[in-house]
């Protein structure tokens, strides 16, 4: 590591649903930290090994396709819920598996910058939940990481290229990740950048694009993907990914091989459009309802921005610039931006000297009220702060008992769009003592939201000036500090696949991979290699196992393997 570091470097990570990256802001602009094995993007992938160890990134990611039943991927997407893993005999959540992602990011910038680290900023989807968010806090503090900012996505990617551009005006940020689709509307004339509006969809991707295509070539084949084994699905997915991935104005053909038989399936950018139709005409409702929160025309946007690996696509390109009738920003990476932006956010959270002050504000994503009721209907949902408030900010309204002798009320805290609280989320609910006076009381109920997420509820008793104060934390709702104490005494006696030997671990898998996708002859001269590269591990010798290593990289390079 070249250049003199700083006592506490300013570190950005994109926890992302596909790829994850790390940067540092240095010598005056953010820079992406390489793997071990010298790439910036680490695939969002956990396996289980043969030997019980755990592989992280790309020797995992290759195992998705061999050993699928021992192999995790698109977990970000689960952030929230109740849902579990099952690899091998191991079970773990979103947030641990986050946390493990987390932990190779975190040696990766240690051994390149020969320090440690522990405060980063962390990019969420913007239309990530207050829960989600909070998980994502847990699995950074399962990682040994203090995530002393959550910023969100596009706000990121918004910084890096106010930074690189300085340009001003209204710019929208279309962010489609892997699994994820955010929009923001933002206005910026540096030093401010300000938030106006955010909407999303956290179950929508280039991930989704891809089993499109998956159950497209299945209803074409007539196959049932129930009987259909696992590694098998698991190679028609890759296959799919490799096409839609390379579609570019001329037809392509996906092939694969099952039971004996090839299948083949032909696709062109006008087939691809009509396929993924219904994915596309879901992108279109979190576009309008953040430019109608921010309440602009498409003709009002001066600048269009494209963010994450899956904006890529030439069918939601096409899609783009019939929308908004413009040209989108390209000359940033879409897939390391947000990395970039969340460095560019360290920085100034650090008040770096290298880098002008920037002021940024944010938006409370969601609507946040309460549960209230009257004479005949009960569960109404009441805003307190609305969608889109700039904050921090802090907002009161006015409520009533529903009875003069009522002895408590429960303020039920709700986040949603719907107004009815079933059809909500509910972040938390606790009790304040009434004292009861013969009368219906009054009371105000004041949300206090900052930057970080953090809601305070005050509840002021008008009748008697009695006040009551809730913080709602980040502590992952549902989680004992018993179970929090589990996952992290679960991961602690994991055994982490050696750093060091990453990249042969990686090149096994690959290996392992082009084998179980390749037939004939190809797949008997990969099985030559693997062979070569498991006696030559055997020896023990890193200079032999450096150089047979680079040249079977090369040869698989060089077969598009």
């Amino acid at each position: 590591m070249n250049g003199e570091q700083a006592s506490v470097p300013a570190i950005g990570i994109d926890l992302g649903t596909t790829n994850s990256l790390i940067s540092v802001w240095q010598d005056g602009k953010a820079h992406l930290i390489p793997n071990a094995l010298g790439e910036y993007l680490t695939p969002s992938a956990i396996s289980v090994d043969e030997d019980d160890s755990i592989l992280i990134g790309r020797a995992a990611l290759s195992r998705l396709t061999t050993h699928p039943t021992k192999t995790a991927s698109l977990f970000k997407r689960y952030m929230g819920s109740n849902r579990q893993y099952k690899l091998g005999d191991k079970t773990f959540t979103a947030p641990e598996l986050s946390a493990l992602v987390l932990k190779s990011l975190k040696a990766d910038a240690e051994a390149w910058l020969d320090q440690p680290i522990t405060d980063v900023v962390i990019s969420v989807p913007a239309y990530f939940s207050d829960e989600q968010r909070k998980q994502t806090r847990f699995a950074a503090e399962l990682a040994g990481l203090n995530a002393v900012r959550l910023i969100n996505e596009p706000t990121a990617a918004a910084m890096a290229y106010g930074l690189h551009t300085q340009e001003f005006g209204r710019t929208l940020v279309f962010d489609l990740g892997g699994g994820t689709f955010d929009v923001t509307v933002l206005e910026y004339a540096l030093p401010l950048i300000e938030v106006h509006s955010s909407a999303g969809d956290n179950y929508l991707g280039g991930e989704d694009f891809t089993h499109a295509l998956v159950k497209a070539c299945l209803k074409e084949w007539k196959l049932d993907e129930s009987t259909i084994t696992p590694e098998a699905i698991a190679r028609l997915n890759d296959s799919a990914e490799e096409i839609k991935c390379g579609l570019n104005n001329q037809e392509s053909v996906l092939n694969w091989h099952w039971q004996d038989k090839e299948w083949s399936y032909s696709l062109d950018d006008q087939q691809a459009e009509k396929l993924w139709l219904p994915l596309l005409n879901r992108l279109r409702a979190p576009i309008e309802q953040a430019l109608s929160d921010a309440r602009l025309q498409p003709s009002q946007l001066d600048n269009l921005v494209l963010v994450g690996g899956a904006s890529r696509l030439s069918v939601i390109q096409r899609m783009v610039v019939r929308l908004f009738g413009k040209m989108p920003h390209q000359h940033l990476d879409p897939s390391t931006i947000v990395a970039l932006g969340a460095a560019v956010q360290a920085a100034c959270r650090l008040r770096n000297e290298d880098i002008d002050e920037v002021i940024l504000t944010d938006v409370c994503p969601y609507t946040l009220g309460i549960a209230t009721s009257n004479d005949k209907i009960s569960g109404i949902f009441s805003p307190i702060i609305e969608r889109n408030t700039v904050v921090p900010t802090s907002r009161v309204e006015t409520f009533y008992t529903n009875h003069p002798e009522q002895k408590f009320i429960r303020v039920a805290v709700y986040q949603g769009e719907s107004p009815r609280v079933d059809n909500n989320i509910l972040v938390e609910s606790f009790e304040v003592p009434v004292e009861p006076n013969g009368r219906i009381q009054s009371l105000d109920i004041r949300f206090s939201y900052d930057i970080n997420g953090l809601l305070e509820v005050d509840v002021n008793m008008l009748e008697t000036g009695s006040t009551h104060s809730k913080v709602i934390d980040h502590s992952p709702i549902g989680l004992s500090d018993s179970q929090k104490q589990a996952s992290h005494d679960r991961l602690k006696a994991l055994k982490i696949h050696p750093r060091d030997a990453i990249p042969n671990r990686a090149l096994l898998a690959r290996l392992e991979r082009a084998w179980s996708q390749s037939l004939g002859d190809q797949r008997m001269q990969i099985g030559i290699w693997l062979q070569e590269f498991d006696q030559t591990l055997a020896e023990h010798k890193e200079e032999l196992i450096t150089q047979v290593r680079e040249r079977l990289i090369d040869y698989l390079n060089s077969m598009k393997l």
